[in-house]
């Protein structure tokens, strides 16, 4: 069973919002729970609605995009960097799955 909320907006708040809870509550397990429970929900919503490969590519571009953040950080700051991997797996989300819907 799927949320009605798009995974592509799903995946990106995961990204944005793991970050932001490290980051506010200076506890970043705490941010690694909220990546990683936004990232099994979107990965279920992309099994669902497109299949085990998109599900596969897509959950590992999460990932890339989670550890990609951190050197893109060092050159265009923290929060640029965030939105822009969580930009880019929601762009990716939504070519791959949610727009057929």
């Amino acid at each position: 069973m799927t949320t009605g909320v798009p995974t592509s907006v799903i995946a990106a708040t995961g990204l944005v919002g793991g970050y932001a809870t490290a980051r506010w509550t200076k506890k970043r397990p705490l941010g690694g729970v909220a990546l990683a429970a936004a990232g099994a929900v979107a990965a279920r919503g992309w099994q669902q609605k497109a299949g085990n490969a998109t599900a596969a590519a897509l959950s590992g571009a999460y990932v890339a995009a989670f550890a990609g953040s951190h050197p893109l950080a060092k050159k265009i700051g923290a929060w640029p960097s965030v939105f822009a991997v969580a930009g880019g797996v929601a762009l990716a989300s939504w070519v791959a799955v949610d727009r057929r819907k």
